[in-house]
């Protein structure tokens, strides 16, 4: 008999993966995997924090161990995963995620997902940011203005990488945590 089916949810950064993550595995009453959180485990790092140390090389070989290893672990087990946003640039994560069950894209409107990252962002005296992604901060926002236009390029690129590989697209319509969940849990049919 087979094991029932595991969700891995993906999505840029504040989609609510974690969240959501977090719901659907109370729903399932199965093991929940944020590969963010188990990153910081293992480096005693945030997961931020150790992309910008160590760098985007050395991230996502942690990245990739993390998927190896619960891949080997819970193979024939149901579990949730919440991947980090930048998931979908690592082939040989994915490799490991894509047998244990179906990727799930939880697909935010650009306004919300910027509007999230700007209100856990502060523009400092200098003009340089505090708290905003890397792939962002390295562009040098001058402004608001400037972070919404740099984030817009990489939201269409995401969301187009996304789009490819899901095998269910689910929008988070930017409603409540749970009417967000409830549109979750109909996508996915429990």
């Amino acid at each position: 008999m087979s094991a029932k089916k595991s969700y891995i949810l993906m999505g840029i950064k504040h989609s609510g993966k974690s969240t959501q993550g977090r719901f659907l595995a109370t729903l399932l009453d199965c093991p929940l995997f944020d590969i963010d959180d188990v990153i910081q485990k293992n480096t005693g790092k945030s997961a931020r924090q150790y992309y910008t140390d160590a760098g985007p090389v050395a991230f996502m070989a942690a990245e990739e161990a993390v998927c190896g290893k619960i891949a080997q672990t819970y193979a024939d087990r149901q579990i949730v995963i919440s991947t980090g946003g930048g998931i979908c640039d690592n082939a040989p994560a994915l490799n490991y995620l894509r047998p244990l069950g179906e990727f799930v894209y939880l697909q935010v409107p650009e306004e919300v997902a910027c509007d999230r990252i700007l209100k856990k962002a502060t523009q400092l005296s200098d003009g340089t940011w505090k708290g905003l992604p890397a792939y962002i901060n390295k562009m040098k926002p001058r402004d608001e203005k400037h972070v919404r236009e740099i984030f817009s390029k990489f939201y269409a690129s995401r969301t187009e990488i996304y789009s490819s590989i899901a095998d269910i697209i689910v929008p988070m319509k930017g409603e409540t945590k749970e009417d967000n969940y409830k549109n979750l849990q109909q996508a996915l049919n429990l």
